[in-house]
């Protein structure tokens, strides 16, 4: 190992890719990329016919809105459409675990780091469950290539890597980015300070909070309802964000405002040498988790393991825990060293490595002894993202961390306890739970829930308020309105496993039906951003940087209004045809 290159961490700076008000995926005509084969069916010359997917307007006004727009132009193009609203959780199992949609409009959850395009494009992933690849594309040079380089590298190298990787990912166009929302709020000033010192989707949103001298509790408000029902970590279709997960579980390191710090951690070191990094972890001692066992290396290199396979090798095919999947393949190794030291390596530059330590620690006591035996049940099966230890509601939830489980009502209420004998309680420099209890409301409206703020029956908009309703947030003493940038991005996504969209020009012709910056004014009141990259502008290319317009998928049309010609002429430019009463056929 090359000593040259160790870094002592106890507070580690790691910038943000996917900063406030900052992002986007542009497709870009430029590049090198393998061609994605076209696979139209033409044994007939039925119109096409497509199913947008998406959820109700009182699961996302905006989602509904942007898949309407979409709607309006393809028929305008001669498209037969319809759009299928499905619950979250339904719309989440279509497209995650069972692949079984044309496409959709809705929203990713995005990260901090572009390493999520990992598992987002990788080939590898193409079948598996989860937020790995639900696209379904595969193409080793255009994707599979850049993103195993920008894995391996760091600085200006993983830079270029990743805009390489951005520009074949703007022309073969497996999804399309449209804008990131503003993440509006409202919050009672009287009876708490620091709202704005932490991102309220995170942790530190509500640890370091300063409550008035009077106030024990926080109510806070969230529109959806899953969270009052299901806290298990392993579940892709039960939650896109992971508040409450990290409120309920430590990882080793916890991101903040774009940087790295030690949270179970209380040191790092770090070797790179040749495109690989070991680690070595201090965890912070005398550590427990809510059941008051220890919290121990054992613990740390037990959940590696598991995320990896959550069969522990009791299967022939392996069952990797369908989130964190791609923080989990960066490690190679983890070696437990004593109780409180652990050595992890990877084959990864320093800035992948450090997201792999940013997943939630399970007690191994608590998660080991819920796999079956094969040897005792012969029908043992681990599919990936169905089976039930990834499926169950995981209620009581046992984790380490700032806050426990206290209890629930099922689309009511969820309440959590603070944990005194966390590690925060103790040591001055962290950010600690400052109320005894903390209640999250289901109130499914924006609007009931402003005016149940404003009011003062909740402290806080734990969601997001809807971009229609920010008008509706009053300018009052004892009220703070908080915007804050997003990771998450609205986005179009294909299923390039099935036609039309097997066909790579079919996809570009539709992603110019989307008038990003109109959609930006009239659907979310200018309270959002439109983007070229699911990723931040220090990570954007120069050529695909948003300057007004998009540029590699320019809206066919001007100020909303489709230019119907032009459309069709693109969609003649992808290999279809037109009959006489206008509509597009399947075949050539």
């Amino acid at each position: 190992m090359n000593r040259n290159s160790t870094t002592s961490v106890d507070g580690i700076s790691r910038r943000s890719v996917l900063a406030a008000g900052a992002a986007g995926l542009a497709l870009s005509t430029s590049g090198c990329i393998e061609s994605v084969q076209s696979v139209v069916n033409g044994s007939g010359d039925g119109q096409v016919s497509l199913s947008i997917m998406t959820v109700p307007a009182d699961g996302d006004r905006e989602n509904v809105q942007i898949a309407r727009h979409l709607e309006e132009n393809l028929e305008a193009a001669g498209v037969d459409v319809s759009v299928d609203m499905r619950s979250r959780s339904e719309f989440l199992e279509a497209i995650l675990l069972d692949h079984e949609f044309d496409c959709y409009v809705g929203r990713h959850p995005g990260e901090y780091d572009p390493d999520f395009l990992y598992e987002t494009l990788h080939s590898t992933y193409a079948s598996e469950k989860g937020w790995q690849n639900p696209f379904g594309v595969t193409s080793p040079i255009a994707f599979d290539r850049p993103l195993e380089a920008q894995r391996a590298a760091d600085g200006d190298e993983r830079r270029d890597h990743i805009a390489t990787l951005l520009s074949n990912l703007a022309t073969a166009v497996p999804f399309e980015p449209i804008c990131i929302p503003d993440e509006n709020r409202i919050a009672r000033s009287d009876r708490f300070e620091g709202w704005d010192s932490g991102h309220l989707a995170t942790r530190h949103g509500y640890l370091g909070l300063e409550p008035a001298a009077d106030v024990d509790r926080l109510h806070a408000l969230i529109t959806d309802s899953r969270i009052s029902r299901n806290l298990n970590p392993l579940s892709a279709t039960l939650r896109e964000r992971g508040t409450i997960i990290d409120l309920v579980y430590d990882s080793l390191l916890t991101e903040r405002d774009g940087e790295i710090e030690p949270w179970l951690a209380e040191s790092i070191e770090t070797e790179t040498e040749d495109g690989s990094t070991t680690i070595h972890v201090t965890l912070r001692e005398e550590c427990l988790f809510h059941d008051e066992e220890p919290v121990t290396a054992e613990d740390v290199a037990f959940t590696y393991r598991f995320l990896d396979d959550t069969s522990l090798g009791r299967t022939s095919i392996s069952s990797p825990a369908p989130r964190y999947r791609g923080h989990v393949s960066a490690i190679d190794h983890v070696a437990v060293d004593d109780q409180y030291q652990l050595t992890i390596t990877t084959s990864t530059g320093e800035a992948v490595a450090l997201r792999a330590l940013t997943v939630p620690i399970v007690p191994r006591h608590r998660w080991r002894d819920q796999v079956v035996d094969r040897s005792e049940d012969d029908e043992f099966s681990t599919e990936q993202g169905e089976w039930g230890l990834v499926t169950m509601d995981n209620i009581p939830a046992t984790g380490g961390g700032p806050y426990r489980f206290e209890s629930n009502s099922e689309r009511e209420y969820l309440t959590l306890e603070r944990y005194d004998d966390h590690f925060t309680r103790r040591e001055n420099d962290l950010p600690e739970a400052p109320v005894e209890e903390l209640e999250f409301s289901i109130d499914p409206g924006s609007k009931s829930s402003i005016e149940r703020v404003a009011s003062g029956n909740a402290d806080v908009t734990a969601s997001m308020v809807s971009a229609s309703t920010v008008a509706d947030i009053p300018d009052e003493s004892g009220l703070t309105h908080l915007e804050q940038g997003s990771n998450t991005f609205y986005h179009l996504g294909f299923n390039t496993r099935k036609t039309p969209f097997s066909n790579v020009h079919f996809r570009r012709a539709v992603a110019q039906l989307l008038d990003k910056a109109w959609l930006v004014e009239n659907v979310f009141y200018g309270h959002a951003s439109p983007i070229t990259t699911p990723v931040a502008d220090e990570w954007t290319p120069d050529e695909l940087a948003w300057e007004g317009e998009d540029p590699a998928a320019p809206f066919v049309g001007s100020d909303g209004e489709l230019d119907v010609e032009l459309a069709k002429q693109a969609f003649e430019n992808a290999g279809y045809r037109y009959d006489e009463e206008g509509r597009l056929l399947e075949s050539y």
